[in-house]
């Protein structure tokens, strides 16, 4: 930025460029010692390529995530008993998610856990006093919306907040709210008319299978 400006106010001062106003640009350079040690030259195509499944609501991940503080908790625990970083966050997800104002209780963790005793009471352990040190109502970060008696107004950390004027339109083609209304009622009573004439079709149609079945009943009899 500084050879810039230099070249520049030099072309500005003197209407035209000078040799030594020159913006410098890096060389490029091919180093390719370490190539053959990175990338070596011994792969082959596999037979059958990576195949991922879709994913179902039965793997469906839970909200919380690890950070630092909770890989450090969960090695340690490794040690002692048998627990994945992935079984973790989904026992903080599910206490978490158990909880409201008030934290819930031991025991009530181990009707949420389906886990050994040991194991849920060192992870409730472990949750409560995060939960105490964390500055805002949960460990899982939530989107803050408006609140529907207008307090949060002002708050400048609301996200979807209502409308609070109505929809601008342009008026020298009368396409303003109320049109757009009428024309929405018109369409549900033209879909609801549609829906009701094909209730009639299918009835009609019952009607006339009802009456040859009888006429073939009485033919039979």
């Amino acid at each position: 930025e500084h050879h810039l400006q230099r070249a520049i106010s030099a072309q500005q001062v003197y209407g035209e460029k000078r040799d030594n106003m020159v913006i410098p640009v890096p060389e490029a350079e091919s180093n390719i010692a370490y190539y053959e040690s990175i990338y070596p030259g011994e792969f082959k195509m596999p037979k059958q390529l990576i195949h991922i499944q879709p994913f179902s609501l039965d793997a469906e991940q839970p909200d919380y995530d690890l950070d630092s503080e909770d890989e450090i908790f969960v090695n340690k625990l490794k040690k002692r008993m048998d627990i994945s970083p992935l079984q973790f966050e989904e026992m903080i997800d599910r206490l978490e998610k158990g909880s409201g104002q008030q934290p819930v209780s031991l025991q009530e963790a181990k009707l949420l856990l389906k886990e050994d005793d040991e194991l849920i009471r060192e992870v409730y352990e472990y949750w409560i006093k995060k939960r105490k040190n964390c500055r805002g109502p949960s460990l899982i970060p939530a989107v803050k919306q408006e609140k529907r008696d207008g307090s949060s107004t002002n708050d400048p950390y609301v996200a979807f907040r209502r409308r609070t004027e109505k929809m601008q339109t342009r008026k020298n083609r009368k396409n303003d709210e109320a049109s757009y209304e009428k024309m929405l009622k018109l369409r549900r009573d033209l879909s609801r008319t549609v829906t009701i004439l094909e209730m009639i079709k299918r009835r009609e149609k019952s009607k006339r299978e009802l009456l040859h079945l009888t006429l073939e009943i009485m033919e039979k009899r």
